[in-house]
């Protein structure tokens, strides 16, 4: 990389997780991306692009006899697909201190672009590595094995509160994909970790696929 044997660096994971002789080995999987930096938290010069390859999880084998919620007996499933759509700023928020804040915008202004839905919240953020996770097609939060950046290592299963509440909605991982493809054709999701610097902006497109 052309540095000076006499200039100090560091590499860090994308969430800014630092590797050292201590945690290498725990990069198991091909793919992962890694900075190159002077510090843990120096700021990033220029935008970065990571691509995303993933296949079906297994449960969309496992579970595909299994009726999706809003598609049985008959239900409107307009209502359902929205409320998919705010699962993720229901889990992000719930365990807030302060105000829990989610907005939900219907955008329709052609010269900014498409018709939209736009869901905001001020919620915890999703690491890169969070965002992976989400676009994976039948993985559900509740079954995500621990890993290097796990995003719900320590989950903990919400009280019996009332559904609206408690971010149970997407059980089997798939609602959130089927609502955006329900009500349009791409879904663009952009969060900042709490604890990071970093905005990490994941987007799936019918057109790309």
């Amino acid at each position: 990389f052309g540095i000076p044997s006499d200039e100090i660096f560091v590499i860090t994971t994308t969430n800014r997780k630092e590797i050292s002789e201590d945690n290498f080995s725990e990069l198991v999987h091909d793919g992962v991306t890694l900075y190159l930096l002077q510090s843990v938290d120096q700021m990033l010069l220029l935008a970065t692009k990571e691509r995303i390859d993933f296949l079906p999880h297994y449960d969309t084998l496992v579970k595909s006899g299994m009726y999706e919620y809003y598609a049985s007996e008959g239900q409107n499933p307009l209502p359902f697909a929205l409320a998919e759509l705010i699962d993720n700023s229901l889990s992000a928020t719930s365990q807030n201190t302060g105000i829990r804040s989610i907005q939900i915008k219907l955008l329709f202004d052609d010269s900014q672009g498409k018709p939209a839905v736009a869901v905001i919240d001020n919620g915890s953020g999703m690491t890169s590595k969070q965002l992976n996770n989400w676009a994976v097609y039948r993985l559900s939060k509740f079954t995500r094995q621990g890993d290097f950046e796990s995003d719900h290592s320590g989950y903990v299963r919400p009280l019996p509160v009332p559904r609206s509440l408690n971010s149970d909605i997407s059980y089997f991982g798939v609602g959130g994909k089927q609502a955006v493809f329900f009500v349009g054709q791409s879904a663009r999701m952009i969060s900042k970790p709490a604890a990071s610097q970093d905005v990490h902006e994941l987007v799936l497109s019918k057109e790309d696929f």
